[in-house]
């Protein structure tokens, strides 16, 4: 079958198997890594992705799903300028990170939260990033990286 999406702002042609998933499609047929798989199962969010701006496990989605529509991988995350967005420095700021296998999907996750809540308060980082697993950090130091993401995005912005 052959879908049209655009991923990371450009548009792409492909011929897909109507079963492939999404994640499948992102990371062996467009090489795009930094979404990881992790569980099959929509339970962990390490391959959290961004479809048309809303936070999807890439998972438990169809790559013919995305025919027509717009995915945001982490690879589409940065500054216009190559510099880290306010989230990615928030993470290396407050230390958001250990292992690293869940920092793309909180990272998405995390984006499309700040997007839609400019300053949210602890209990809805917390609710925000629920549906994303991490084994690692107790979620401690990744609220703190959304919460100084937040603090510092309209100074990120600006550079």
């Amino acid at each position: 079958m052959q879908i049209k999406v655009e991923v990371n702002g450009e548009a792409r042609v492909d011929e897909v198997e109507p079963r492939l998933l999404l994640v499948h499609y992102i990371r062996e047929r467009l090489a795009l890594t930094g979404t990881h798989w992790g569980c099959d199962t929509s339970n962990c969010g390490a391959c959290t992705v961004l479809l048309d701006g809303q936070p999807v496990k890439s998972c438990t989605v169809l790559a013919v799903r995305a025919d027509g529509h717009a995915v945001t991988t982490i690879e589409a995350i940065e500054n216009p300028d190559g510099t880290p967005s306010a989230l990615q420095e928030g993470f290396r700021q407050k230390h958001g990170l250990q292992c690293g296998f869940c920092t793309p999907g909180m990272i998405l996750t995390g984006t499309a939260l700040l997007r839609d809540n400019a300053h949210p308060s602890e209990h809805e980082i917390r609710e925000g990033i629920s549906g994303n697993l991490c084994r690692c950090t107790g979620y401690e130091n990744i609220v703190k990286a959304i919460q100084w993401a937040a603090e510092h995005a309209e100074e990120a912005a600006a550079k």
